[in-house]
């Protein structure tokens, strides 16, 4: 506890790039049990995400910009926090075929914490 990616509110996001190109297949995301929280809740868990990828910058191998608004939702998933606390996400690559510099994780919300929300780790799957 306390060493924690949080951001203000129960919304945020973060872009990840990659050090080479990615054939995108999963996505793991870890937060606290409840016996391991201080306050023993964990309502700063973030519960509804996406995965975005940007299909700018894909031909060339260029990095797009976090905002570009040519981006492809590669998921939608929740993060139940009665269940284990790393939970592997498919990813729908198989729609867009190919390999990708970086990945954009939405929290779109958390389970009730109104003044922020933490993630602990996030992994990307692929090859």
């Amino acid at each position: 506890p306390g060493n924690c990616w949080a951001f203000k509110g129960h919304q945020g996001q973060a872009v990840i790039r990659f050090p080479a190109r990615v054939y995108l297949s999963a996505i793991t995301v870890q937060h606290i049990t409840k016996d391991a929280s201080p306050s023993g809740t964990i309502s700063s868990a973030p519960k509804d995400i996406a995965v975005f990828v940007s299909l700018l910058g894909t031909s060339d191998g260029a990095l797009a910009l976090p905002g570009d608004k040519e981006e492809t939702l590669l998921g939608m998933f929740s993060y139940n926090v009665e269940k284990d606390p790393m939970q592997t996400f498919p990813l729908k690559n198989m729609l867009l075929p190919r390999a990708f510099s970086q990945v954009k994780l939405l929290v779109k919300s958390n389970w009730g914490n109104p003044c922020y929300t933490c993630i602990y780790r996030v992994k990307v799957h692929g090859k």
